[in-house]
């Protein structure tokens, strides 16, 4: 039977859902092993992450070992002006946050903690979905793919770096000409990597 994008989406969200408390802080713990594991974080100093929601891999404890290395932590703004584009600010742990839109929490906007793309060493991305050739299926929104269109078509700029439990892997998502595949994926198991 072949799925739509939409039903993907709400069977791998089901999927994530169902993980235990307890399977949610294994992952989390071991996805920095995975992490650390990566050159690209080695020499990355401003890397930017999202907050977990709806089941998605806890990144916050990663978030809390990258403060410890001196890293600097971004996280992404739904862009005021320019609807369907992300800003990434500065997340420190007393940055005061608010709900978007999507009832997601996102540092309030301040100008002086925005940082340009070019700037960013590391997009660390969420994902509902991935499969073996590096698509990524997104909430339908294509905040990421615009994100990385640039890196994409230049292969310039911050690489991209899906963060995924492993129940979202399917052998083959459909896919759209405006889809960005990511080049690495980190799941608590394995690292995935395809060449960009």
């Amino acid at each position: 039977m072949l799925y739509t994008r939409q039903q993907l989406r709400g069977l791998i969200r089901q999927r994530r859902n169902q993980l235990s408390q307890t399977e949610q802080q294994q992952a989390s713990q071991t996805l920095i092993q995975r992490f650390i594991e990566l050159p690209e974080a080695k020499t990355s100093q401003h890397i930017a992450l999202y907050l977990a929601t709806d089941g998605e891999l806890n990144t916050q404890p990663l978030i809390e070992w990258l403060w410890a290395q001196g890293k600097y932590v971004y996280l992404p703004v739904l862009h005021p002006f320019s609807p369907g584009h992300l800003l990434f600010l500065r997340y420190q742990p007393t940055t005061p946050m608010v709900h978007n839109r999507f009832a997601i929490l996102e540092p309030r906007l301040n100008q002086q903690l925005i940082q340009p793309l070019k700037q960013l060493d590391l997009i660390c991305t969420p994902l509902v979905a991935f499969d073996a050739h590096g698509q990524r299926l997104g909430m339908g929104g294509g905040y990421y793919d615009r994100t990385l269109a640039n890196w994409f078509a230049t292969g310039q700029g911050a690489t991209p770096i899906g963060l995924a439990h492993d129940c979202q892997y399917l052998e083959q998502l459909p896919h759209e000409s405006w889809d960005i595949p990511l080049p690495k994926i980190v799941t608590p198991t394995r690292l995935w990597q395809w060449k960009a």
